[in-house]
Order: C-alpha cells, then structure tokens, then sequence
C-alpha cells in the first residue's frame, strides 16, 4: 500500500480524514497522554513559567536583508 503525505493544516481543517492512517497518530496519541495525565493546575504552572521566560527575555531585533 502506498503511503500518501497530505498537509493536514489544508486538508484537514473539520476533522482528519484519515483517521485510521493519520500521519499525526504518534502526536495525537502523546498530546492525548499529556491531557489525561497533567492536572489543569500544572499545565498553568507550566504555562506560567513559559510567559514569565518570555517576558524576562531580551528583546530580539529582526534587522532584515535588504539588497
């Protein structure tokens, strides 16, 4: 059987359509573990932390290329 890459952010935008032969099954399978197994408090300490690292961050200049 011939394996098909499709671009799931174009096609699949109101629900996979491979759901038996998603390229995403790995990611989908993780993402799902991460949810059942974090409580909600930790994923905003996560979150939090995330910001707070951003925020704290110097700020990075994009000069462009221009020729």
């Amino acid at each position: 059987m011939e394996t098909i890459q499709i671009n799931c952010n174009e096609v699949c935008l109101d629900g996979c359509i491979r759901p038996d032969r998603c390229q995403n099954q790995a990611h989908i399978e993780s993402a799902s573990k991460f949810i059942n197994e974090t409580s909600l408090d930790k994923m905003h300490e996560m979150a939090e932390e995330a910001r707070r690292k951003k925020m704290s961050a110097p700020p990075q200049w994009v000069i462009p290329d221009w020729d």
